[in-house]
């Protein structure tokens, strides 16, 4: 089991303006979160829209683009790992989360659905 990999893939919607931040040594991260539609028939048949929320992290290069090109509403796919943070909340109580460190971005055109840009 040495070659199993920590990867995931998502296409969906930006929920945000990414939110950059700067730090030491001319790194960057920007934060985005993307909306993912699901719709479904129910077992009585009836019809489902389900949206489930993830958050992004964008580093340097990959940062800048999310920047320049995601608005809140952007169509797009990434792909990365999983992430889990651990801190401790306001009332001292242990807090899990989990993020998508972004390794690739793909823009989408919105009306055909069609890659229009790739970023590696």
């Amino acid at each position: 089991m040495e070659n199993v990999k920590n990867s995931v893939r998502l296409t969906g919607f930006a929920g945000n303006d990414p939110v950059v931040l700067n730090f030491a040594n001319q790194k960057r991260m920007a934060r985005v979160s993307i909306a993912i539609n699901e719709f479904y028939k129910n077992s009585a048949g009836e019809p489902v829209n389900q949206t489930q929320w993830f958050n992004l992290v964008f580093w340097n290069k990959k940062a800048e683009l999310a920047e320049k090109s995601i608005v809140k509403g952007t169509q797009f796919s990434v792909e990365g790992k999983l992430v889990t943070q651990s801190y401790t909340d306001k009332k001292g109580e242990q807090r899990y989360t989990i993020e998508v460190n972004v390794n690739t971005l793909q823009l989408l055109d919105k009306e055909e659905d069609k890659l229009f840009v790739e970023v590696k």
